[in-house]
């Protein structure tokens, strides 16, 4: 019975890893095709998005079943519900990406209206600190479930910054389609400042694994 159960635990963490794999794509992308105006680009994130909610229902449904069926204690009842709330934020996570994607079309091939330096910066440090939680989770690494945490501060100052910045853009213009991409361009940012909340919850979550202790790692 224990082999068996180690067998399912070591398929939800392969799985998880999978899904964690297609979010950072889905990232990688979303950004891309705003950057790019690449259109079709943003609706291959958008049909994405479908079979990542589909794995996330299928990990959190296996994790039930192996807590309801095997009653595992401590370290492993831990692991199974690190991986239950994991992959609740890497389908979040994926959903920001999307909502990216969709601004993407909407926004289409109009001119943007600066050019693009805080967003990509903010969704590689982003993606970054989700790719750094899930290797803490690997390899049950405390210091860098820990690091991960303290680079959300520096995605929240960028957006910070850039929502000023594109408050004043707002407060001068007079055409209303510009208006609207001004508009759709904080939401962007503020999608990325979400994906690394979640990204920061995932290092908490891998802290509460390895220790026993719920912590709140990003000062909320």
């Amino acid at each position: 019975m224990r082999i068996g159960f180690q067998k399912q635990l070591e398929g939800l963490e392969r799985d998880l890893l999978r899904m964690s794999s297609m979010v950072e794509e889905a990232i990688v992308k979303s950004v891309r095709s705003l950057a790019q105006q690449d259109l079709p680009l943003a609706q291959e994130v958008i049909e994405g998005d479908k079979p990542i909610d589909d794995l996330e229902l299928n990990l959190r449904e296996r994790c039930m079943q192996l807590l309801a069926l095997q009653q595992p204690v401590a370290r492993d009842l831990r692991k199974i519900s690190t991986i239950f709330k994991v992959a609740t934020d890497l389908e979040r996570i994926a959903d920001q990406a999307t909502n990216i994607a969709e601004l993407t079309v909407s926004i289409g091939h109009a001119p943007l209206i600066k050019p693009l330096i805080d967003i990509p910066k903010m969704a590689k440090i982003a993606r970054g600190m989700l790719h750094k939680a899930i290797e803490a989770f690997v390899r049950e690494d405390e210091q860098l479930a820990r690091d991960v945490c303290s680079q959300d501060e520096e995605v929240d100052l960028l957006y910070a910054s850039l929502f000023d910045e594109l408050v004043g853009f707002l407060g001068g213009s007079h055409d209303g389609r510009e208006a609207k991409q001004i508009v759709q361009l904080m939401f962007t940012a503020r999608s990325l400042e979400r994906i690394a909340d979640h990204a920061t919850n995932i290092a908490e979550q891998v802290v509460y694994m390895l220790t026993g202790h719920v912590v709140k790692l990003n000062g909320f």
